[in-house]
Formats: structure tokens, C-alpha cells, sequence
């Protein structure tokens, strides 16, 4: 019985970390800094609950800084010899995923 409780907690906590970043989405232009906040909510979520982070938002924040990414804002994204890289715009970390051509 317990054990359903804690996968129960741990489908809540999925669900609340694509709202979160849902949320830092739709006030990203506004107010980055909230955004940021967002993105800082989910992880601290994450690491509390040990669940991992959904694949759709799993590139969507810095590691390093854990700012939110908006393409062109706070992310450069380019593609170089199979991979692409992530260049974050205010601390200067790199992330190079491969990708099929």
C-alpha cells in the first residue's frame, strides 16, 4: 500500500514540474528572473521526489545556472559536426547533444 502512495507522489511531482515549466514558458517575457524561479522550483521538486526530469523539459534549463532557455534570449542553439550545441547566454556553459542527420 505504501508503495502505491509513493508512486503516486512521484506522478504528482511529474505533473507539477510540466506546469512549472509551463508557467516560466508563459512569463518568460515578462519577468525572466520568475522564470528562473520556476526552472529552480522543478529541480529542487526533482532531486526531493527522485524522479527524473521529463524528456520535453529536460533542455529547456541551464545545469549550471539554471536559467530557463528561450531560444535566441538565453540559449544559442547551432549544430556543429553531428551535435547540437546549446550555448547559454549568461553563464557561457555549453551542452552538445547528438542528433540524426
Amino acid at each position: 500500500m505504501a508503495r502505491t502512495g509513493k508512486k503516486l507522489q512521484k506522478k504528482e511531482a511529474l505533473s507539477r514540474i510540466g506546469v512549472l515549466f509551463a508557467e516560466a514558458q508563459k512569463v518568460h517575457k515578462k519577468d525572466p528572473a520568475l522564470a528562473d524561479k520556476y526552472v529552480k522550483l522543478a529541480r529542487s521538486l526533482q532531486t526531493k521526489m527522485k524522479v527524473r526530469m521529463p524528456q520535453e523539459v529536460k533542455y529547456k534549463f541551464c545545469k549550471k545556472c539554471g536559467s530557463f532557455w528561450m531560444p535566441g534570449k538565453t540559449v544559442r542553439i547551432r549544430t556543429h559536426k553531428g551535435k547540437l550545441v546549446f550555448a547559454c547566454l549568461k553563464c557561457k556553459a555549453m551542452r552538445r547533444l547528438p542528433y540524426n542527420k
